[in-house]
């Protein structure tokens, strides 16, 4: 990457929410530096002059962590630590005037698609011959790859369309070109992410073209891994489930956010979808990709939710027995539809319902991580950390799934694939010894 060589302020950014905004983030300092800023990510020395936060903005505890991490900069403006604070993401998107009037010490404000007015302010230009260029905050063998952006599903709780618009999908040509760069670099495994990965294709294309898409990502080489998250259930693309039968390198792996087990609940929930048709779905799904290891999250205290919704939930993660589950207090966002209801499910109800389900998942995880007491897995390598090499299965996603650990008296280098008997288990992470 050819850069200007020019001597200017240091920049650091500052990156709060999912793996989406990382893209975004990475995509900023990939164009920063091409036009020869000195740019940091996430620096551990607050040495910088100017810093950028990309904020989230999707429940009330990432709203917080925003305005928290915001105020923080603010105070070492005032104390004459950094010269200027911009602020973009989803929480400056949607409550920009808001937070205007409420901290004025911030520079300036940007929505999340309003990166060449972003660079112009930091006096950089939009280069568009480094489209497809990603260099990486995570370690250098994953990595993230976002095929569209935005959502067009009226989900009611959901205030994603607000700060992300209409679901917009990126051309093929351009991220598959993404993803050769990406390999060509040393990066193995590929993380698609999206508000909605099944709806890809459908406005550019006008069909639903994940699986093609699939297929010809499958067959770039040096990509070891290619791993599916946020599946929609309804209108799922059932063909992408025989490219990942059909292609080793397609991860096993599925993360579908369900959000209730509830037919009641759903309709609520404007989700399009029954739990006779989930079930459905997710059996056929099994049926299709065998072992496929299969991760949802749900929503506890959605208005309407009443004890027996709440145990139809219950009994539904019992039955189904997700490999990965999470579950979010639901959270009152202003402008969605769920906002006409009332929020009328007190804070230590919903907490003490996300307790109940997540108790019944660990003993769930537990019960199935048992299972694998005895076989052998191939294994990515993260990290090493308190004595331990640390890495993942197909199965289990980066953060937020299981581990696997390895006592640091074996040795592997991090990022590299090794072959893992697992030794013992518990709820959420695995310990085994390389297989010479």
């Amino acid at each position: 990457m050819k850069t200007k060589g020019n001597r200017k302020s240091k920049i650091n950014i500052v990156t709060l929410g999912c793996s989406k905004n990382l893209v975004d983030s990475e995509i900023l300092y990939t164009q920063l530096k091409g036009n020869g800023l000195s740019v940091s990510h996430e620096a551990e020395k607050d040495d910088a002059q100017i810093v950028v936060i990309n904020t989230c903005g999707f429940i009330d505890n990432a709203k917080q962590e925003s305005i928290d991490t915001i105020l923080r900069y603010v105070e070492a403006k005032e104390a004459g630590h950094v010269e200027k604070v911009i602020v973009t993401g989803c929480l400056s998107h949607r409550y920009k005037d808001e937070l205007e009037k409420e901290i004025p010490l911030v520079d300036s404000w940007f929505g999340t698609n309003e990166l060449p007015r972003l660079l112009k302010t930091l006096k950089a230009d939009y280069k568009k011959e480094l489209v497809g260029e990603r260099l990486l905050t995570t370690p250098a063998h994953y990595a993230y790859l976002k095929i569209a952006e935005g959502c067009d599903r009226p989900c009611s709780f959901c205030a994603i369309p607000l700060m992300r618009g209409k679901h917009e999908s990126r051309p093929m040509e351009e991220l598959l070109l993404s993803a050769k760069n990406l390999a060509a670099k040393g990066t193995k495994e590929i993380i698609l992410i999206a508000q909605d990965l099944t709806y890809y294709g459908l406005d550019i294309y006008k069909k639903r073209n994940l699986a093609e898409f699939l297929d010809r990502l499958s067959d770039i080489e040096g990509i070891d891994w290619i791993r599916l998250q946020y599946a929609y259930p309804s209108g799922f693309p059932m063909d992408i489930l025989d490219i990942m039968a059909k292609k080793p390198n397609i991860c096993k792996y599925l993360d579908m956010p369900l959000q209730h087990g509830s037919s009641e609940m759903l309709k609520i929930m404007r989700r399009g979808i029954d739990r006779p048709k989930t079930e459905q779905l997710l059996a056929e799904i099994r049926n299709k990709v065998p072992d496929i290891a299969i991760r949802t999250t749900l929503i506890a205290g959605h208005p309407g939710e009443t004890e027996e919704r709440f145990e139809e939930m219950y009994e539904f993660v019992k039955e189904q027995r997700f490999d990965r589950l999470g579950v979010f207090q639901y959270s009152h966002e202003d402008d969605t539809h769920s906002y006409q209801m009332e929020d009328d499910i007190p804070a230590e109800e919903k907490q003490e319902r996300v307790d109940i389900i997540m108790e019944l998942q660990q003993g769930i995880s537990e019960e199935l991580n048992q299972k694998k007491v005895g076989n052998t897995y191939k294994v990515l390598f993260d990290r090493k950390e308190s004595g331990y090499f640390i890495g993942r299965t197909q199965f289990d996603s980066p953060e937020v799934d299981n581990e696997v650990l390895v006592s640091a008296d074996e040795y592997v280098r991090l990022g590299d694939f090794a072959n893992v008997k697992i030794n013992s288990a518990a709820e959420f992470d695995l310990y085994g010894s390389l297989v010479k």
